[in-house]
């Protein structure tokens, strides 16, 4: 009874109040503890803060600040420019080619800030108007920034994988590596989805204008270099040269020195880089904290044995329960936000997946797919209400259907991870033998 009041009161928070979700489930786990602790509310108080301390003296926590800061960083060198002309001067003379270069464009530029939302405003205002020359239908080429930007939740560095990691206690450097496969399959997908409405319909998508290979040979030389360090990161995950966070170090200072070559970092840039930087980690870390205490109340209050029990006596096959599992996510999806939705599931559910004997790594890449999935799902997609913000004249519905395509990649993708789940394990596997 004590469970259902107070997620009762969790959930009745977020939804008819505006408080913020971090402190709604520091609240309602303090509380809890409270209530179940034999010494009260001190406990619960002690419990918190002790929470609080382990979390901002984790290891582990600081790869998300340097990951935020690098991509602060490359926002402000204005990459994201450079990388979708770039893109569009290679492919875009081909029939759909401006969209295939805003799918490569949206993917690398999310993958290095790490912010789906932050992408998909970028993009629009970059690729939105040149789909519109080449005279794209609207919706759709909403839709793809919509769902391009989503790709930076998946491909390392992902701080939806960091924050799965400091919740299940995992090595952030296997996750990382986990989600690469999975994160080039998505990229590829999409690819294949703008090639096939291209050819399908050929008015939604048509060519752009050529370029000479001068044009082309000179774009490269204006981003080679993050290129290059974003691709040191990956090597380096993956070779074991260093840890996720002298990954994160190496990316934050990579970046700094990137944009200060390229003379983009004034003095007041810096300053207002690391702003954005410690506000973004800051709200991060105070969500993150109250997931944690809630998280101790759901350990004391045997929630996670009691459903592990209550789905045993269903007498369910474990691939049933996961496709149960998937199935909640995907209506949890449509109503709530993506993040929120893994830092109120993930400490009761991930419980009941290692109790089915199933790897709690794969798990991880697969419920990020879920989330990033739920940023382009109606009704709630968060990525589809961004780019409808920053495109006013481009109607919700058509935005909507301009994006059907992409989730059926997704559900191609998340079906093959699921029979499949060596996509997402060959590699952290084979680094570790």
């Amino acid at each position: 009874m004590l469970e259902i009041l107070v997620f009762g009161s969790l959930f009745g928070l977020i939804a008819f109040t505006r408080l913020p979700l971090g402190f709604v489930m520091l609240f309602c786990g303090a509380i809890g503890i409270s209530l179940l602790h034999p010494r009260g509310l001190p406990a619960g108080l002690a419990i918190a803060e002790q929470q609080i301390v382990d979390l901002a003296t984790n290891y582990h926590f600081a790869v998300l600040p340097l990951f935020i800061l690098m991509g602060v960083f490359v926002v402000k060198a204005g990459l994201a420019e450079e990388l979708f002309e770039a893109a569009r001067r290679w492919v875009g003379h081909r029939s759909g080619g401006v969209g295939i270069a805003t799918i490569l464009a949206c993917g690398g530029f999310s993958a290095m800030t790490a912010s789906s939302s932050a992408a998909a405003a970028t993009m629009a205002k970059i690729a939105v108007p040149e789909m519109d020359k080449a005279k794209y239908d609207k919706g759709f080429s909403a839709g793809s920034v919509a769902a391009g930007g989503t790709m930076g939740i998946l491909i390392p560095p992902s701080g939806a994988l960091i924050i799965y990691a400091l919740l299940v206690e995992e090595s952030v450097g296997q996750l990382f590596v986990a989600g690469m496969i999975p994160g080039l399959i998505q990229l590829l997908l999409y690819v294949v989805v703008m090639m096939v409405v291209a050819r399908i319909a050929p008015l939604w998508a048509p060519a752009g204008p050529r370029f000479e290979w001068p044009e082309r040979l000179r774009s490269l030389s204006k981003i080679w270099g993050v290129l290059v360090l974003f691709g040191l990161i990956m090597v380096g995950l993956v070779q074991g040269w260093f840890t996720a966070n002298e990954a994160g170090g190496i990316g934050a200072g990579g970046a700094f020195l990137f944009a200060l070559l390229r003379r983009k970092l004034t003095w007041a840039i810096f300053v207002s880089s690391l702003v954005e930087a410690a506000k973004l980690s800051t709200m991060i870390f105070i969500v993150a904290s109250g997931a944690l205490v809630l998280n101790q109340f759901i350990n004391l209050s045997g929630i996670t044995g009691n459903t592990v029990d209550f789905i045993q006596s269903l007498g369910l096959e474990p691939w049933q329960v996961i496709f149960c599992l998937i199935l909640f996510y995907f209506i949890l999806g449509c109503l709530m936000d993506g993040f929120a939705m893994l830092f109120l599931t993930v400490p009761v559910i991930v419980p009941v997946v290692a109790a089915l004997g199933y790897d709690i790594v794969w798990w991880g890449i697969v419920t990020v797919m879920v989330v990033e999935i739920s940023l382009i799902t109606p009704p709630v997609g968060l990525n589809v209400f961004v780019l409808r913000a920053m495109l006013p004249e481009v109607p919700i519905v058509q935005m909507f259907k301009g994006i059907m395509p992409y989730l059926v990649a997704d559900v191609v993708r998340l079906a093959l991870i699921l029979i499949f789940p060596a996509l997402a394990l060959w590699l952290p596997g084979f680094l570790t033998h």
